[in-house]
């Protein structure tokens, strides 16, 4: 039909009539009617009208709304003739497929072959610098716009901004965001998108009340972008601006709905932000998805799989976006089972070859503490792992301690060509601090010098962190003082690391050089110094730190709020402690476990153990560390079987599976009781295998008892387990001074002494003594 229509018109003889009418017919072509678009075209070619470059250009504008960038560049490499608008058509071709390097490419030969750009030409190219970061070729790029007059086009204004935003100079954009002519609602809303993208989440939502100064009316768009800001900056803000959009009148639809429900979601209100989605009956996949993601980042497991059935059951079909949802709530509460369930419907609905998929299951897997292995398969059946299933993998492989493999990962992934981003870097240097190795750090310093990627800052911070936690202070503060970009997170590192070795008073020095180089405290960094002034007993440093906390505002940030709580029971103030406590508004486990130790350490046994119930009746579920504390406040309070009733329940009602630690509290709890029969009993039943430390503390046991045949036996084990530690033999020479055979202990001591050891004679403390 379109054929015979083009060849009727190709009988009349006004030829603008003919132009006019053809790019009618050109135009109602859809994007996807390439063949519709063949039969006008062969016509044209028939009749020799092929040289006409209006029709040539419109015609070049179809094939590229056609996805068929090669038909478009043999179309454009045909073509007689080419101006402004025939060169822009295959720029925003190239833009539009993501083949950005050929846009810049194509320009270059634009610039070469004489016609002038236009402001769409700078748009699509400024487009290709934003995606690939060209940021230096962005900015020679707007100097031409500058030259040709376009500095105030709106169209460019908003790219622009976007570009700069990317690269992160946030003034420059705001800058060209003031040059902009009259603004309208949609360069108001890049400039807030724009600041979104990059965390400046305060300057959005500043940008959003000028844009109501102004008198321009936000839309539905505008909104979903100032949700998402008021997301991140807290409930308040976001209940202002869910009002705003009421007094306004935007339509609750769809896409607004979803951005209120990630807007609840972030604020950790799950209840608003369900109630909100039921407010419509509409809902879509990216609704629901809204609603897993809140629910799996709230760490409400159960709710998020009712909520999966729901969806299923109301008709709509999982998608990635669905599984990628339900498997990060998997690897969020390390819900091993439910995640293999979740892997079986993935196969089911053939998304197992989907790459994004495929890597949140190694994720999931190599999360949780028993799914390495299903995590190393289902990486070898991902056809073309990404360096996002690389990064996966090597960070799990960190996470159970395998730092020598991860590394060896690490070198594999390089050596097949792919190149390392800035989460792999950071995690692959988290491993080599976790490992102590030098030899790897060095190896992968020259690797991130090699590549250029120390002039990024998180990959800067990671090895600050990296030769800091190797003990090389001297390194790290080099590499501070050459960064040629430096936020709170460099000095906190580095700070943190000090605490650790100890060397608090140095911590704290770090404060200085901080404010020096007008970097502002966050929450963690303001945590860390905290740290310091605890580990020094610095009260006075604490207090001031805790007023500038409650001065600036940082005393919101729960981190800051813990980091009290620990530093007021460190200096012995537990008043102090359980004030700071009670001023947080939603205590998590942190907080909870910072409460129990403090209190538990000061011998208020009745309190801790009061504070557990306390933890477990507000909702907050107990963890590992939760469990060591637990038992180490039953054992300084002689409280042997409410220490086995809370070991027992570990597993069998909160679903945490006892680690070595655990065990060593357990025997010290039976051991000081002096039921070493029932601690044997579990030692020869458990179901792992026992370490030095547990024999240790119980040899303590039976030196403590006067228990020898027992304490020989253990000494046994010990010894065979690890022959070169001394301890054991000490304990036992102790074991029998107090059981009257100096005679023997005599002995075990001269051959000690003779193997070179010089530890102590009288005393020995098993490793969890140490730690508590």
């Amino acid at each position: 039909m379109i054929s015979k229509t083009a060849t009727k018109i190709f009988g009349r003889t006004e030829l603008p009539c003919f132009q006019e009418t053809c790019s009618h017919l050109i135009s109602f072509c859809n994007s996807k009617s390439l063949r519709q678009g063949v039969c006008i075209h062969s016509p044209l070619i028939k009749l020799g009208f092929q040289d006409h470059l209006y029709l040539n250009n419109n015609l070049l504008s179809l094939y590229s709304k056609c996805f068929t960038l090669d038909y478009t560049r043999q179309f454009f490499d045909e073509m007689p003739y080419r101006d402004v608008v025939s060169w822009t058509g295959i720029l925003s071709a190239y833009v539009k497929h993501e083949k950005h390097e050929e846009a810049l490419g194509m320009f270059q030969e634009m610039m070469g072959s004489g016609p002038c750009p236009n402001e769409f030409t700078f748009s699509s190219v400024l487009r290709a610098c934003s995606a690939l970061r060209e940021f230096s070729y962005g900015k020679c790029i707007h100097g031409r716009v500058i030259k040709h007059g376009f500095d105030s086009n709106q169209i460019l204004g908003s790219v622009l901004i976007d570009l700069y935003t990317r690269y992160g100079s946030i003034e420059e954009a705001c800058r060209l965001f003031s040059c902009v002519d009259n603004g309208d609602v949609v360069s108001w809303t890049t400039m807030i998108s724009s600041l979104v993208q990059a965390g400046k989440w305060s300057q959005a939502l500043r940008i959003y009340i000028d844009m109501i100064k102004a008198g321009v009316y936000p839309n539905e768009f505008t909104f979903v972008k100032v949700l998402a800001a008021a997301g991140f900056h807290g409930l308040q803000h976001g209940k202002v601006v869910h009002a705003h959009l009421i007094v306004f009148g935007v339509e609750l639809n769809l896409v607004v709905k979803t951005a209120l429900v990630h807007m609840y979601s972030k604020c950790q209100r799950m209840d608003d932000a369900v109630r909100i989605s039921k407010l419509t009956p509409e809902s879509d996949m990216f609704l629901w998805t809204a609603i897993l993601s809140g629910l799996a980042q709230n760490l409400k497991l159960r709710e998020a799989v009712v909520a999966f059935q729901e969806m299923e059951a109301s008709g709509i079909i999982s998608n990635n976006f669905t599984y990628l949802s339900i498997l990060n709530a998997c690897s969020l509460t390390l819900s091993l089972d439910l995640g293999r369930q979740i892997h079986a419907r993935v196969i089911m609905t053939g998304l197992e070859d989907d790459l994004p998929v495929g890597n949140a299951l190694v994720d999931m897997y190599m999360k949780c503490s028993h799914g390495a292995k299903d995590g190393l398969r289902v990486f070898q059946g991902i056809h073309s792992p990404d360096v996002i299933s690389w990064t996966s993998l090597i960070a799990g492989l960190s996470e159970h301690g395998f730092h020598r493999d991860s590394f060896d990962l690490y070198m594999q992934m390089t050596a097949s060509g792919l190149q390392p981003n800035s989460v792999t870097l950071s995690t692959i240097l988290r491993s080599c601090r976790a490992a102590k190795s030098e030899s790897q750090l060095l190896k992968l310093h020259g690797h991130v010098i090699k590549t250029n990627a120390d002039h990024d800052i998180v990959v800067s911070n990671a090895l600050v962190d990296a030769y800091a936690g190797n003990e090389r202070v001297d390194e790290a503060w080099d590499l501070i003082r050459n960064m040629s970009q430096r936020d709170a997170l460099t000095y906190t590192s580095l700070a943190t690391r000090l605490n650790q070795m100890g060397h608090h008073e140095m911590a704290l020095h770090v404060i200085n050089h901080m404010f020096n180089d007008d970097i502002k405290m966050d929450g963690y960094s303001m945590a860390g110094f905290l740290s310091a002034s605890a580990g020094l007993n610095s009260l006075e440093t604490g207090m001031q730190l805790h007023s500038y906390s409650v001065k600036s505002g940082l005393g919101s940030f729960i981190s800051v709020s813990n980091g009290l709580v620990s530093f007021y029971g460190k200096c012995g103030l537990t008043h102090d402690a359980e004030r700071a406590f009670a001023e947080i508004s939603r205590p998590d486990i942190v907080s909870w476990n910072g409460l129990i130790s403090v209190l538990a350490s000061y011998g208020h046994i009745s309190s801790a153990l009061s504070a557990f119930d306390n933890m477990r009746l507000a909702g907050v579920k107990p963890d590992s560390l939760t469990f060591l504390l637990v038992l180490f406040t039953c054992t300084h309070g002689g409280l042997v079987d409410m220490g086995l009733e809370y070991f027992n329940s570990m597993e069998e009602m909160h679903g945490i599976e006892p680690q070595l630690d655990h065990y060593v509290c357990l025997f010290d709890l039976l051991g000081r009781a002096g039921r070493l029969e029932e601690a044997m009993e579990i030692l020869e039943t458990m179901p792992i295998s026992p370490n030095a430390s547990i024999y240790k503390t119980l040899l303590a046991a039976c030196r403590a008892h006067r228990i020898v045949p027992l304490g020989e036996d253990i000494a046994r084990r010990g010894l065979e387990l690890d022959p070169s530690d001394p301890a054991f033999n000490l304990i036992l020479a102790n074991l029998y001074d107090s059981s009257g055979r100096s005679d023997l202990a005599a002995m075990i001591r001269r051959s000690v002494k003779d193997k070179g050891s010089s530890l102590p004679q009288k005393s020995c403390t098993s490793q969890f003594h140490m730690l508590c």
